[in-house]
């Protein structure tokens, strides 16, 4: 659902009725973002009570009505605008992540992340391991979430630093470089996944796009993390080291699996990490490639998203579980545990498309794109622009993106642009919204704790690979717009 398809009239019956016309909508939408800061970071309200308050502020300041906005007591209208703002987006977005999560959490507990890094580990060396580090942050970050790649991946990090005696930091910075990229540009992560849905595109184009502008900026962070690897030194934090073995041990125990497990095949784990994208890819392209046909709608079924991801999950079941001795109880376990976590995304994500509903139904929106369209900047140089100071200034980039794109969707329906542009424009919203982690982003924190970092060494090091991270996808976004 594109939130800009149609042009809905400014309403004037708002707070700010006295304002007119398009000056009362833009100073609705400032005082809204201003207080959705303030929300965030001063009172520190949860992003997802945050959105919701601020959307409801911002639509009754720009003249919705109360039935507008909630719908009425007995339901026999339309749907309300937040209803739909919240069903549109999750009816889209939540079945995807759900599924990615438990996939993730299959390869997490199964140990394919250690077979995955020992063999890159075995193929490269010890002189290029902090390479090898680096791409097995960039492969298994594609099905799991950020901070589980670092649970998974930090004990890896710490025995290569401590047999070579060199800085932590030359070993975690490309991992981190590699789970960062997949986490802000490829699906099934929340902030591509959310954006394609409020702006209407289809996963394979993202895909695609993700790789075309994360591989370029990835290669730039590597290049900083190796630089600056070897000018800070960060002892091995041998504390951390412990207690993630033994927090491994516990869920060995509440499994309930004894005894040596088979080992994973490196293969199996590509194919299941490579199975949805294939799938994914060939619909898209089957699409542009094939006139309508049985076979084309064959391959359109199962490269639709969910069926993907559903395929991929039962070969995870199947493959690192089941077959290797795990009771159905155990892949149980995992796959509920897994989803603890998701509820807050879901929310976060579901409240930003109410706030996209909101900005388009006040026509909040249209005035947002009358403005910046006369600022003569390329839509993707202000998607860029607005993802990163709401980043900086709140530090969630599931907020920066939902909020974005919601700004965004009416200047992008005014060109009428190809799926491919629209794919382009997202990956500038997800390079914006990585930009400069610091200590408002729990990825900061995260980071300096779970590798040992002092504040100032974090700043040098983390905040400048995501800055690096995110400038590098951006240029790369915005040259390839020009041709497509």
């Amino acid at each position: 659902m594109l939130l800009a398809a149609e042009k809905a009239p400014p309403h004037t019956g708002g707070l700010l009725a006295l304002i007119p016309g398009t000056g009362g909508l833009l100073t609705v939408a400032a005082l809204g973002i201003v207080l959705l800061l303030v929300l965030i970071i001063k009172v520190r309200l949860q992003p997802f009570v945050a959105l919701l308050a601020v959307s409801i502020a911002v639509g009754l300041g720009a003249g919705l009505s109360v039935t507008e906005l909630f719908g009425t007591v007995q339901k026999s209208d339309a749907v309300s605008m937040i209803e739909s703002g919240m069903g549109g987006i999750l009816g889209h977005v939540a079945i995807i992540i759900g599924l990615g999560t438990m996939l993730g959490a299959i390869l997490e507990v199964s140990g394919g992340a250690e077979a995955l890094s020992a063999r890159l580990l075995g193929l490269f060396g010890e002189k290029r391991a902090p390479l090898a580090m680096g791409l097995t942050g960039l492969l298994f970050g594609i099905p799991v979430f950020f901070d589980v790649g670092i649970f998974v991946l930090a004990p890896i990090v710490y025995a290569a630093a401590k047999r070579s005696g060199k800085s932590v930091l030359l070993y975690c910075m490309p991992m981190l470089a590699g789970l960062s990229m997949t986490h802000a540009f490829l699906p099934p992560h929340p902030g591509p996944v959310a954006a394609a849905g409020l702006l209407d595109v289809d996963l394979g184009w993202i895909i695609l796009m993700g790789v075309v502008c994360g591989i370029p900026a990835v290669l730039a962070a590597w290049a900083y993390a190796a630089w600056i690897g070897k000018r800070v030194f960060v002892q091995v934090p041998q504390e951390m080291l412990e207690a993630v073995e033994e927090s491994k041990q516990a869920v060995a125990q509440d499994l309930g699996r004894g005894g040596e497990e088979k080992p994973v095949s490196v293969g199996t784990v590509l194919v299941i990490i490579g199975t949805p994208l294939v799938l994914i890819l060939a619909a898209t392209f089957s699409s542009i490639a094939f006139d309508p046909s049985t076979g084309r709608s064959v391959i359109e079924f199962i490269g639709h998203p969910f069926v993907a991801l559903t395929v991929a999950l039962l070969l995870a079941y199947w493959l690192l579980g089941l077959r290797r001795g795990w009771s159905r109880k155990s892949l149980e376990t995992v796959s509920t545990a897994s989803l603890k976590p998701v509820g807050n995304i879901l929310l976060v994500v579901g409240a930003g498309g109410i706030f996209g509903a909101v900005l388009q139904g006040s026509g909040v929106a249209q005035a947002l794109a009358d403005v910046f369209g006369d600022a003569g900047l390329p839509v993707i140089v202000l998607a860029y622009l607005i993802s990163v100071v709401l980043r900086v200034a709140q530090g969630s980039a599931t907020v920066a993106i939902v909020t974005t794109a919601g700004i965004v969707a009416p200047l992008l329906a005014q060109s009428d642009p190809s799926q491919a542009h629209v794919a382009l424009v997202i990956m500038a919203i997800s390079a914006g919204s990585i930009f400069a982690s610091h200590v408002n982003d729990g990825g900061f924190w995260m980071v300096a704790k779970y590798f040992g970092i002092s504040e100032r060494d974090t700043l040098k090091s983390w905040t400048v690979l995501e800055s690096v991270l995110s400038l590098a996808g951006f240029v790369v976004a915005a040259v390839v717009s020009l041709f497509v």
